[in-house]
């Protein structure tokens, strides 16, 4: 499969935008999905991921009540809601994903991951 990550943009403090993560060669059906982000001169670090069914999503503790991921298998998308956002924000977003066997398997460690879209870039000004 291949991912195409879009959306990214620069926007204020408290803004919002929505991330998009779009799937091609394959469905996405049975592939558990995240999202990861990686700011200048940091390491990659988890922000969400989200099971094949949906029904199970976890959040990194700092975007938790503000960023919300969703999927849609039938578009082969997946999407990541980002509202309040803060200066610390600011990173190249990616999304990821991993066929699994279990509907209910979300996982936040990126070496889980097999493929990778190729990034958004998202800038947040104070």
């Amino acid at each position: 499969v291949q991912l195409q990550a879009s959306g990214g943009g620069l926007v204020q403090a408290g803004g919002y935008l929505r991330l998009s993560c779009a799937a091609s060669g394959d469905t996405i059906s049975g592939y558990a999905m995240g999202w990861f982000r990686q700011a200048p001169g940091k390491e990659r670090e988890f922000v969400a991921a989200i099971s094949v069914s949906g029904s199970y999503i976890i959040y990194a503790l700092s975007v938790k009540g503000r960023f919300t991921v969703t999927r849609d298998n039938a578009k082969n998308t997946v999407y990541l809601q980002m509202s309040s956002l803060k200066p610390e924000d600011t990173a190249v977003y990616y999304c990821a994903g991993d066929l699994v066997g279990s509907p209910i398997v979300a996982r936040r460690v990126a070496g889980e991951y097999y493929y990778w879209g190729q990034g958004t870039l998202v800038t947040v000004s104070s």
